[in-house]
């Protein structure tokens, strides 16, 4: 029998695959709403669905999706445990950066999930998926660092394609993870930061 929480995403799973906000749908094969735990820790939200994924319906399938594996392995973090999802829910045409108006079509579904699964600290994902977070910073200066906003944790990474892009991004990346289970302990203290821009959206999700 399903919990409560797990009742509540699988309507949000289904108002995505029926979802015809945005122009994206037009283009898609499959929806890819996102997967994990209902009662994870830690949400990671990458920027949106890639060729493999758009295939499968599931999040980071391809080869992102295999290096993100083999980092939650070797920190000891299990897939299963955490939620993975990305900003936009289909695929855009050709790999590109999702649209603003894309972005603003899709992320009450994002906000919602969070809501349901009211994880502890949240993990985007690239430069695209911070800025839904943390308006105009940059990923070269906020990545591997905790961030108290609100309530949650914002601990963003570079995106995985990026490191399979870049032998230095990579080692950054491998760097940076082996922080992320000493955030989830309270070994690592975030940095507490404020979100003065008056974005509503934005204040939704944290």
């Amino acid at each position: 029998m399903k919990s409560k929480k797990e009742e509540l995403l699988a309507q949000i799973d289904r108002a995505v695959k029926t979802c015809h906000g945005c122009r994206l749908w037009r283009t898609a094969t499959h929806a890819v709403p996102g997967e994990g735990s209902s009662s994870a820790t830690i949400m990671f939200v990458g920027e949106g669905p890639g060729y493999h994924e758009d295939k499968l319906g599931r999040p980071f399938v391809g080869r992102a999706g295999g290096l993100l594996d083999r980092l939650l392995l070797r920190n000891e973090i299990r897939r299963e445990e955490v939620f993975i999802t990305n900003v936009v829910k289909h695929r855009p045409p050709d790999n590109r950066a999702p649209m603003k108006d894309e972005v603003r079509a899709c992320l009450p579904f994002l906000i919602q999930q969070i809501k349901v699964i009211n994880p502890k600290v949240i993990v985007p994902l690239g430069r695209s998926a911070l800025d839904i977070f943390l308006k105009d910073k940059l990923i070269g200066e906020m990545h591997g660092r905790g961030f108290k906003v609100g309530n949650r944790i914002v601990f963003p990474l570079y995106h995985p394609a990026a490191a399979l892009r870049s032998p230095a991004v990579l080692r950054i990346l491998e760097h940076d993870f082996r922080s992320l289970p000493k955030i989830v302990r309270g070994e690592l203290l975030p940095v507490e930061i404020e979100v003065t821009n008056g974005d509503k959206n934005q204040m939704k999700l944290i």
